[in-house]
């Protein structure tokens, strides 16, 4: 009987221990998500400028490059483009995907289709730049919330785990 309850216990401990590591695991998700944005954000002005490929051809080759939610969220992108406008299809991708991104990250992600496909590449390309801009602050704030609330959930979920352990025995 006592084997029995030390297992459950113990199970409790690491129960709520994984899920204190997941929640910190988001903040870290979060970040590389952002940072991948902003990657494929580089990779998307470079081929404007450079290529002059149109924006579907661009959005497949991102997707197949950059790995992850923000990958579908190019390739979703790129899928319904060839039904609806550059506008439409991009901030239905940005919201259909699951990921990491808070509501303002998504946000700062859509401001991208306020040109997309509707000005020359000088203008797509300044949009994109301010999106960049947009995204690194949005990056700076990922940072700081990782630092602070990674080892906090880590830690608060061994310190809920053994407080119950504590209740329990």
């Amino acid at each position: 009987m006592q084997v029995i309850k030390f297992f459950i216990l113990f199970l409790i401990l690491i129960t709520s221990s994984l899920i204190g590591k997941n929640i910190a695991k988001k903040y870290s998700n979060r970040l590389k998500e952002l940072e991948d944005m902003s990657n494929a954000l580089n990779i998307f002005k470079s081929k404007i400028v450079f290529t002059y490929s149109p924006i579907p051809e661009i959005f497949d080759e991102i997707s197949s490059k950059i790995k992850g939610n923000i990958g579908l969220v190019f390739k979703n992108a790129k899928e319904k483009m060839a039904i609806e406008t550059a506008e439409a299809a991009w901030e239905k991708a940005v919201e259909e995907v699951s990921s990491n991104l808070n509501k303002e990250d998504k946000y700062t992600i859509k401001t991208l289709a306020k040109l997309l496909g509707q000005t020359d590449a000088e203008g797509q390309v300044c949009q994109i730049e301010i999106t960049k801009k947009f995204l690194d602050e949005q990056i700076k704030d990922a940072v700081e919330q990782k630092q602070k609330n990674e080892k906090l959930y880590s830690k608060l979920g061994v310190t809920i785990g053994l407080t119950i352990i504590i209740i329990l025995v």
